[in-house]
């Protein structure tokens, strides 16, 4: 768990896409520096690496390293390497845990590198890598993608080979600082970026198979490069958690909001682990570059998985003055990921970092739909929701704070079972249900009780030729067939037609719409139920448990009620009733439709 601190933003090299181009007059106090490495020991982070600017120009660096080691911790370096190639320097920072390395090279000859830095650099930078590899050091090449070497990935890569304890980055331009100031001479197309890249990977793996370094991309949206999209990095996958700017009083999260996931990504199968665009390069060229995936699988629940239990003395009564969550600052906490949880007498911190969801969609779990829920199942998946799981809630002492909005929160236990209570609405409008009925995606055999009837003449279709068996052997009189959507005749001949917890397991949403309004006659209702997506809140053995389950029927979309709504709407039906989710509900939405 790393912490990254910029100590000033001075450098020896002159980037034109430099981040902090504006501000390369500001260094910090090697005293904030000295407090900032104290304070990534106490909020338990395991290393600290120190970036700018440059930081191995600082002349406190090996002090710096020797303050780290002393805590315990393992020490980093973000840098252009130029400083490392003097081998003695590298041999007292390695004395002092120097573990891990990013360094920067963009260009494997000196005039694409040079001309890239604006700086006779390359061979004091080559140099540098030189002197870093071989030593055990977790070392990283980072290669920053401009219009100056899009169409010379392969000479970088060519020269990084012989280093094959190094891991090679191919970073598109992020336009930030002297990237957004020089964006036109600088930013080329991402898709033409994605090409390259994977020409340049091919290229690699051609020459040493599996043997050599390793490989991966950033800030390229996944549908760009197939067969690639394992290979996405970012400082989330090297393991940082905070960082803190010069200036700042404390730490904050490691977070993705420099990027947006469009429209165009809505439904696609790889947005959980995509980092989509950069903002202000969607705000520039748009989305039309994206591919989409459609079809894929995605899981709808995201662990958050018990990281550390940060305090055992919980008094019974505790209120906004009290707060257990206050003292440990409000600013280093990760409001999509981290997430403290009361439990009695503790205070546990539970930590969610799978790529399985974007930001964005556990931030509106947890702001806008409140689907948090504790796993108290000792089974491989939760299938029985009122027994398996108990919903949380942010703490009552967090509604009269200051700092509720600029604060992750204080969550507890509830004990309504809202499973029980939002799925009766279910059953109480499938009893008004009568005549020819449809039920699409019937498998689960959740509502047999009440579709089992006389005045209901069933068919049900589903693609799971067992559970059509295990639904005959307990609806004598229903008819059923096997298959998917596409089954669906054209015929009018359905007074009712449902979809209960199947909606998201349906590839094309807009194909079943229109086929449902087809099949019913004038007048016809349609009953659309499913879930969105839910956390859980889970013991590290539970979660491993339940990561090493085989678990079928994963969904392909994630839709709440309103997008159900919109795609029926679109195919011609009228929209009687919607009962969307959140907080103090289960993750379960209703949409009714009528056909005009």
């Amino acid at each position: 768990m790393k912490a990254l601190i910029k100590v000033g933003y001075g450098c020896n090299d002159h980037c034109t896409f430099c981040h902090t181009l504006d501000v390369r007059h500001v260094d910090g106090e090697a005293s904030e520096v000295h407090a900032k490495i104290a304070r990534a020991k106490e909020l338990g982070h395991s290393m600290v690496v120190l970036s700018g600017g440059e930081p191995t120009i600082r002349p406190e660096l090996v002090r710096w390293a020797e303050h780290v080691s002393s805590l315990g911790m393992g020490f980093g370096l973000v840098t252009n390497g130029r400083m490392l190639r003097y081998r003695d320097l590298v041999d007292r920072l390695v004395q002092h845990r120097l573990e891990y390395v990013y360094l920067s090279l963009h260009g494997g000859t000196p005039k694409t590198h040079n001309l890239m830095v604006r700086s006779d650099a390359f061979d004091e930078t080559f140099e540098g890598l030189r002197n870093c590899s071989g030593r055990g050091i977790d070392l990283s090449v980072n290669c920053v993608i401009t219009k100056h070497n899009v169409d010379r990935l392969n000479e970088l890569v060519d020269a990084v080979l012989p280093f094959r304890d190094a891991k090679i980055k191919l970073s598109m331009v992020e336009p930030k600082g002297g990237g957004d100031r020089n964006f036109e001479h600088l930013v080329p197309r991402v898709e033409h970026v994605a090409m390259r890249v994977a020409e340049a990977l091919a290229h690699a793996r051609g020459k040493v198979g599996s043997e050599g370094p390793s490989f991966s991309h950033g800030g390229i949206p996944l549908c760009l490069l197939p067969g690639w999209e394992h290979a996405y990095d970012d400082l989330r996958t090297h393991g940082f958690r905070t960082m803190v700017e010069i200036g700042e009083p404390d730490f904050f999260p490691v977070d993705d909001l420099n990027k947006v996931q469009p429209p165009a990504c809505e439904g696609c199968s790889l947005r959980g682990a995509c980092p989509g665009l950069y903002r202000a390069y969607d705000e520039a060229f748009g989305s039309s570059e994206l591919r989409p995936r459609r079809g894929g699988a995605r899981g709808n629940s995201f662990d958050f998985v018990a990281e550390r239990i940060v305090r055992k003395d919980l008094p019974a009564e505790i209120t906004t003055e009290t707060c257990p969550v206050r003292p440990l600052g409000i600013t280093p906490w990760d409001h999509a990921r981290d997430l403290h949880v009361r439990h009695g007498s503790r205070l546990v911190r539970f930590r969610a970092d799978g790529r399985d969801a974007a930001d964005i969609e556990l931030v509106r779990m947890r702001r806008e739909t409140g689907q948090l829920y504790v796993d108290v199942s000792p089974k491989l998946a939760s299938d029985d929701f009122s027994r398996d799981l108990r919903q949380l809630a942010r703490s009552p002492i967090c509604r009269g704070c200051g700092d509720r909005d600029r604060c992750a929160g204080l969550f507890e236990v509830t004990t309504e079972d809202v499973f029980a209570r939002d799925d009766a609405r279910v059953r109480a409008r499938l009893q008004g249900i009568t005549g020819d009925v449809l039920d699409v995606g019937c498998g689960e055999l959740r509502y047999v009780a009440e579709l089992d009837r006389h005045d209901v003449r069933y068919v049900g279709i589903d693609p799971d030729a067992a559970r059509l068996a295990a639904l005959r052997s307990r609806m004598s009189r229903a008819r059923t067939r096997l298959g998917g959507a596409e089954g669906i005749e054209d015929d009018a001949a359905f007074d009712a037609v449902l979809v209960l917890h199947a909606w998201n397991h349906v590839a094309d949403p807009e194909d079943l719409s229109r086929r449902l309004h087809r099949a019913l006659r004038p007048g016809g209702v349609a009953l659309l139920v499913d879930d969105v997506a839910f956390g859980l809140v889970r013991s590290v053995p539970r979660a491993r448990a339940a990561h090493g389950a085989s678990l079928a029927f994963e969904h392909h979309r994630l839709d709440d009620a309103r997008a159900c709504a919109r795609v029926v709407e679109g195919a011609g039906f009228s929209i009687r009733h919607v009962l969307d989710v959140g907080p103090g509900t289960s993750n379960q939405w209703i949409v009714e439709a009528v056909r005009a």
